[in-house]
């Protein structure tokens, strides 16, 4: 079951929301077209669900009941370990279960152990229980927030959803226009390209971090929210690196073992890279047969489809190529910006969204790749500290005056960015992957710049909980509460449920980053080489193809920067003309970067995408004048208004 609403009311009112819940779960239909269902639960609480039938496909209905209808359970997402925790629970707590999927473990685990359960579940999820006889619903997203969890907390009660667009008919400040804008998340996306979490655009709408949980009693209003798991990196001495190459495969081939359960078709992703080819070598040894799917681009240097092909030829499966140009791009964006819900200024979205569609027409679930780089090292930024060393090992007085004739060389000369960043903290100079407008820019960009709005509000904090690592584990830390859950994973999760297709990330397991979290950095970043992710590569020789194991990364690469430039020139004008962003965004000085581009006097392609998906979300979201273009769907309960009533 891959979409949620949930209200649970404070002042027993649930049966007046259940109509706009209904018409509000029509826009998730995507997420799950095999099985619709609004449940009203005596006068509190309304279960609405989209279900895509993975795992005990003719059962498993929703909501799940457990002990004599007690407990009521609406989850997003798979449990992995599903056998195995049945059997568990059956043996510890004499557990009995009535279902075959994987849903039921959750609840039953919840009834006899509470929250301890989500330290036992092996997968990606977003649930709500509620318990009736306590009057208490308890929510909890994955560790690594694979799955999504949305909430707005009113006066009425507290809404949950898998998209924040089923929320704003619920939320006051969405219908606000930009009054309902979150100014200093606005701020934060034109710095990180994504929207960070916990918040979002609209003011009042939330997001359950990963890892965290939820509880609410009704009436009383008690509102809580805790962290269950924090990932914790221990990296140590490895005195006989195979014994660990050896653990980090086995691993690995496992997590893809489990990641392969299902009752539907299973295919992959294979790009170029040593990440999906690895996923797909693995997967291949329980099904030779796996579909594989790849897409790219008609212009040089922008294609992963040759070296995807020899990959799938030398491991024998076969590959399903998709190609796109610019007026696929163009076509496609509002309807990618309607699914995102926030804007993601992403260009890899584009071919994600068309390799998850062609997937989907052969395949219910696919594997992918995700993850890797963060657990194992993977980004050559994740170099720098390496490289930076000569100057951050200096005592201070030596980095100020360096500092000081970093400031008199010229903008442009080589030299100068390697003295900033070597005499600027880590905690100051890092954020993450993307790095698009900086302070000076967003001045000249933002109609209500606030200098008090700094990216450390984000990151700070997570530096603070990764004290005493070492700088190379230090910005792998702040890429899984940043970088990972704020655009990898809601690109990965909303571009393939666009096409009603579940992705399935093996990497992101917890025993796998268990594994991961001891690899020393000389072992993930040899100081004498350009490689990243090594153990992680020799640990997969004789796995993927040869040509495979030191392929550097490129992953999805788009041609943004040549197609401004040309074909999708006119279209940036017109989408900045049209958006009704004006009074947010100064997009006379955005006009002045595209043209800049087109003029090959720089190359502003990320700072220009940036500022065109917030034009087309503004669009579709706050002015209303864009049609994404999406089919909505009209299921047979609307025209149905029958009230469940389960247990009171």
């Amino acid at each position: 079951m891959c979409g949620l609403i949930t209200f649970v009311s404070n002042n027993r009112g649930a049966a007046s929301q259940r109509d706009v819940i209904a018409q509000a779960l029509e826009t998730m239909h995507h997420r799950g077209p095999d099985e619709t269902g609004v449940e009203v639960v005596g006068s509190d609480v309304v279960f609405a669900h989209k279900r895509l039938s993975i795992i005990d496909v003719a059962s498993s209905h929703e909501p799940l009941p457990y002990a004599e209808g007690r407990y009521l359970l609406i989850f997003n997402g798979e449990i992995y370990n599903y056998i195995e925790l049945r059997k568990q629970l059956m043996q510890e707590y004499g557990a009995r279960f009535d279902t075959e999927g994987d849903g039921e473990v959750i609840v039953a685990g919840y009834h006899y152990m509470g929250p301890a359960i989500l330290d036992r579940l092996r997968g990606m999820f977003a649930f709500v229980i509620w318990d009736a006889k306590e009057r208490v619903a308890f929510a909890a997203r994955d560790p690594f927030g694979i799955k999504p969890l949305h909430y707005v907390s009113t006066n009425d009660g507290v809404y949950f959803s898998s998209e924040k667009k089923a929320l704003l008919p619920f939320a006051p400040a969405a219908r606000a226009g930009d009054a309902g804008l979150d100014h200093a998340n606005l701020s934060h996306y034109l710095t990180l390209q994504y929207v960070p979490e916990p918040g979002t655009l609209h003011q009042g709408v939330q997001r359950l971090g990963s890892g965290e949980w939820l509880t609410f009693r009704p009436g009383a209003g008690e509102f809580a929210t805790g962290r269950y798991y924090r990932p914790v990196f221990s990296p140590r001495p490895v005195p006989q690196p195979e014994v660990l190459y050896r653990r980090i495969r086995e691993t690995l081939r496992d997590s893809v073992r489990m990641h392969m359960r299902a009752d539907v078709p299973v295919g992959a992703f294979l790009s170029s890279g040593i990440d999906s080819t690895a996923v797909v070598a693995l997967a291949r040894e329980f099904n030779p047969n796996i579909l594989t799917f790849t897409v790219g681009f008609d212009v040089p240097g922008y294609s992963e489809i040759d070296v995807a092909q020899e990959s799938a030829r030398h491991l024998g499966v076969t590959t399903i190529p998709t190609k796109i140009g610019p007026q696929d791009m163009m076509d496609a964006l509002p309807k990618i910006v309607w699914h995102l819900d926030d804007p993601v200024a992403d260009p890899a979205l584009v071919p994600l969204y068309y390799v998850a569609k062609k997937a989907a027409e052969h395949v219910t679930v696919v594997l992918s790749g995700e993850g890797a780089d963060e657990f194992f090292g993977g980004y050559t930024i994740y170099r720098e500290p390496l490289s930076l060393s000569a100057v951050t090992g200096l005592p201070e007085v030596a980095q100020k005056g360096l500092r000081s004739l970093a400031r008199v060389i010229p903008e442009g000369v080589k030299g100068r960015s390697f003295l900033e960043r070597g005499t600027t903290r880590l905690e100051d100079r890092y954020y993450g992957n993307a790095r698009m407008f900086s302070e000076e820019e967003k001045q000249k960009l933002l109609r209500r710049y606030d200098p008090s709005v700094r990216y450390t509000d984000v990151t700070y904090p997570i530096y603070a909980e990764a004290a005493g690592l070492d700088d190379v584990t230090m910005m792998q830390y702040v890429d899984l509460y940043t970088w990972l859950r704020g655009d990898i994973l809601v690109k990965a999760d909303r571009m393939s449920m666009a096409h009603s297709l579940e992705l399935r990330v093996p990497f992101l397991d917890r025993e796998v980053f268990d594994v991961a979290a001891t690899i020393p950095v000389e072992l993930k970043l040899p100081p004498r080489s350009t490689e990243t992710k090594f153990a992680m590569r020799r640990a997969l020789e004789g796995v993927v193809p040869p040509a495979i194991v030191n392929r550097k990364k490129l992953g999805f690469p788009t041609p943004t920067r040549v197609w401004l430039r040309g074909e999708m020139y006119d279209w940036a004008h017109h989408i900045m003309a049209t958006s009704g962003a004006g009074d947010l965004l100064d997009l006379n000085y955005a006009r002045q970067l595209l043209d800049a581009h087109k003029r090959e006097e720089a190359d502003h392609s990320r700072k220009v995408w940036t500022v065109l998906i917030f034009c087309i979300w503004h669009a579709i979201f706050i002015a209303r004048t864009l049609d994404p273009g999406v089919q909505r769907a009209q299921s047979a309960l609307l025209t149905k208004p029958v009230v469940g009533s389960m247990v009171s």
